[in-house]
């Protein structure tokens, strides 16, 4: 079970709440969309390697998206927080409601004093 991932120098990890800009193709058009929400698994190593997306919508309606890592039409990924979870699937999240389903633990972090 991998529970991290890099794509284009970024770390990215289960739990971190993540924006994901893909390139999608309308007839002779391209443009950019963007889906954000937490990183519930990551699946497979390698070339197969895939991750999935959670957000809540419109209505409190979850949404989630798996997105195949060595894919083209992915742009970029931009990490928003980082979350500190002792899981590497996060599918217990799809059961709770509200705010608990986005309420994840954020990594802390520590500075050494001198």
């Amino acid at each position: 079970m991998a529970q991290f991932f890099i794509h284009n120098d970024i770390t990215v990890n289960v739990g971190d709440t993540a924006r994901v800009h893909e390139e999608i193709s309308e007839g002779d058009k391209k443009r950019t969309q963007i889906f954000e929400g937490i990183i519930i698994a990551i699946r497979n190593r390698g070339t197969g390697q895939s991750f999935i997306i959670r957000k809540i919508g419109a209505n409190s309606i979850g949404v989630e998206k798996i997105f195949p890592i060595n894919v083209p039409t992915l742009k970029k990924i931009e990490i928003k927080s980082r979350g500190s979870v002792r899981r590497s699937k996060l599918y217990y999240l799809r059961e709770r409601i509200g705010k608990a389903a986005t309420r994840i633990r954020e990594k802390s972090t520590f500075t050494k004093a001198a």
